[in-house]
């Protein structure tokens, strides 16, 4: 260890005044700090909570729904990512319908799918298009390679949400939180300057974080010190990836296929333009994306909902690790994912 890293991580193990709330939007962010141990480099006195940054924590069941009406249809076959398989919806998920005979195939790129759909044109093949700034412009690069090949047989049901309507939602609700360790992976895309709109109106610091230890480490030094002086600043540990105004080439695909809308995230409901759908120039590839508002009542035991608002952590929540809620047998949505906070917390409990 550096000497200025030793003397943050002094800092921050001996910090004493009143009790910080940090919220880790991003899901990679709460393993990370898990693997790296950074609750034991750092006081009591400030709390690592977990946000709302996991895609499938927070599809609600009507996308799953869609897709397991997609999966037991003739001449159709159902592509996903393997962590929404055993996301549930009104009638169990996609892992439970595989079981039953649907149609359904793990894909670990959707430019798979293309070559699937070039080699069986008789076969409509749909994708379940799941996550944030991050992935959506590899769906609207999908689009664009589908019109240059001629390719018509493909459909993606989205479920793309924006963090920033997200992260509005959550400082109107939770005045508690004192600051924000933005998404890594998000603002390679969107970039740090989106975030200062926020730090203005809610006068609160956002600070974005690489994914190592120190990354981590220095970020939260940062927003202890803003905290502790009064400041609202957007800072950027994670330059050799973030830029202030984002990658252009990624912003002006979400610009090209995609358009904004109210979308459903499970445990918060509908927050205003919030979600990505195709836009209408490219309708064509779309496989019923919009109206999936439909949610599940989850019994009153399950804190999903308390646990992406940073109300509690997933410890805290009754069904956690008791029998009733694992990684084999999830009931939450926040057990099922790897970014999911209560998968990461029972990983490494």
């Amino acid at each position: 260890m550096n000497e200025q890293l030793a003397r943050i991580v002094s800092y921050l193990k001996d910090y004493d005044g009143p009790e910080i709330r940090l919220m880790e939007v991003c899901g990679t962010h709460t393993a990370a700090i898990f693997k790296g141990a950074i609750r034991s480099l750092i006081s009591p006195k400030i709390h690592l909570i977990s946000g709302p940054g996991c895609p499938v924590c927070v599809t609600p069941a009507a996308f799953i729904d869609k897709c397991v009406e997609y999966a037991h249809m003739d001449g159709h076959v159902l592509y996903s990512f393997g962590d929404m398989l055993k996301v549930p919806g009104t009638a169990g998920s996609l892992s439970d319908h595989k079981g039953q005979g649907a149609h359904v195939e793990v894909v670990y790129s959707p430019f798979e799918v293309l070559e699937k759909a070039a080699a069986q044109p008789e076969v409509t093949h749909v994708v379940a298009a799941v996550g944030f700034e991050t992935t959506a412009p590899i769906y609207g690069l999908m689009i664009r390679e589908m019109q240059e090949k001629d390719i018509h047989n493909v459909r993606l049901v989205t479920a793309i949400k924006t963090i920033l309507p997200a992260l509005t939602w959550i400082c109107d609700s939770q005045p508690e939180i004192d600051g924000f360790i933005c998404p890594g992976h998000v603002c390679v895309i969107i970039g740090s300057d989106p975030f200062l709109p926020l730090a203005e109106k809610y006068k609160k610091p956002f600070v974005v974080a690489g994914f190592e230890p120190e990354h981590l480490l220095v970020t939260i030094y940062d927003l202890v010190c803003q905290i502790e002086a009064g400041e609202h600043n957007v800072g950027n540990h994670y330059k050799n990836a973030v830029h202030a105004a984002g990658n252009r080439k990624a912003l002006d695909v979400l610009e090209e296929y995609y358009e904004p809308g109210a979308a459903v995230w499970r445990g918060l409901g509908s927050i205003p333009d919030s979600g990505l759908y195709i836009s209408e120039k490219y309708q064509e590839y779309d496989g019923g994306s919009f109206g999936l508002d439909q949610d599940i009542e989850l019994p009153p035991a399950c804190r999903c909902a308390d646990v992406i608002t940073g109300r509690i952590n997933p410890a805290d929540c009754p069904m956690f690790a008791s029998g009733s809620c694992t990684p084999t047998s999830p009931y939450g949505p926040c057990m099922v994912s790897a970014e999911g906070a209560c998968g990461i917390w029972y990983r490494n409990r």
